[in-house]
């Protein structure tokens, strides 16, 4: 299944367009790592899914990777026995994604389209997660509700993105949050970045989304690096800064 560019919104298709130009250069710096912790790591900073049990047992469930870049977490966890979907709008990541799941032996659908409106039907999944993936690039007042309309009664919504705090402190250009206040809470929403378009919303923002659409909190975790973590994205400038305060944030939601 695809979606083209031009049926999709302006910001969307930049990010397709940014995320065609630079999946190779960001599967050379990073696949790597996310392969050889088998995707089953959160963030930047690889905390372990066997530590965190953000999702919890999966086998047997049918899951859909919300965003899913090359695939490593699909392929994770299909070899721990979900019924994986993997979802992306960038055709050449999705390519990465497919030589993976070759290499790996498995085979599940890879599906290309927006989250923003996702060609499959109500209630298919037990379990709609991504970590950094589409609710970061995408509208979360179109993508919650689609998240919501996947999922069956009692299924997880599961995701990390950047923290709105880390947003706040991260200046224009910069490598890094600093400690200093950049932009406005209250009006946080689209950021325009030099690499494309990102979403965030204050605290109550996506409680408030969360709420309208019948998901309820669970639980919101901030992690916060090891003394000696390393990361192939975040600097030891960034990695002094999250010993502080939370760079990233994890939501674990359940439909009502």
């Amino acid at each position: 299944m695809s979606e083209q560019a031009d049926s999709v919104s302006e910001y969307a298709a930049r990010n397709q367009a940014d995320w065609n130009t630079r999946a190779d250069q960001y599967q050379a710096e990073h696949g790597a790592s996310l392969a050889e912790h088998g995707g089953l790591t959160w963030s930047g900073w690889n905390l372990p899914e066997a530590e965190l049990q953000v999702l919890g047992e999966v086998t047997g469930l049918d899951v859909l990777e919300f965003g899913c870049g090359a695939a490593q977490w699909s392929i994770g966890l299909a070899r721990k026995g979900a019924r994986m979907v993997a979802l992306d709008l960038s055709e050449r990541q999705l390519e990465h994604a497919r030589h993976a799941m070759t290499a790996a032996g498995l085979d599940f659908p890879l599906v290309q389209a927006s989250a923003e409106s996702v060609p499959l039907p109500d209630e298919s999944f037990d379990v709609v997660f991504c970590d950094h993936g589409a609710l970061s690039f995408a509208d979360p007042y179109r993508t919650v509700p689609e998240a919501a309309r996947l999922l069956r009664p009692g299924g997880l919504l599961a995701f990390s993105h950047m923290s709105p705090l880390s947003e706040l402190c991260w200046p224009d250009g910069a490598e890094g949050p600093d400690e200093s206040l950049h932009r406005d809470y209250f009006s946080l929403y689209r950021l325009d970045l030099d690499d494309g378009v990102t979403f965030n919303l204050p605290y109550g923002g996506w409680i408030r989304l969360f709420r309208a659409n019948g998901l309820e909190v669970l639980d919101l975790i901030e992690p916060r690096p090891a003394v000696d973590a390393t990361s192939s994205y975040w600097s030891a400038r960034t990695h002094a800064w999250a010993r502080h305060w939370p760079v990233e944030c994890i939501w674990r939601l359940r439909k009502r």
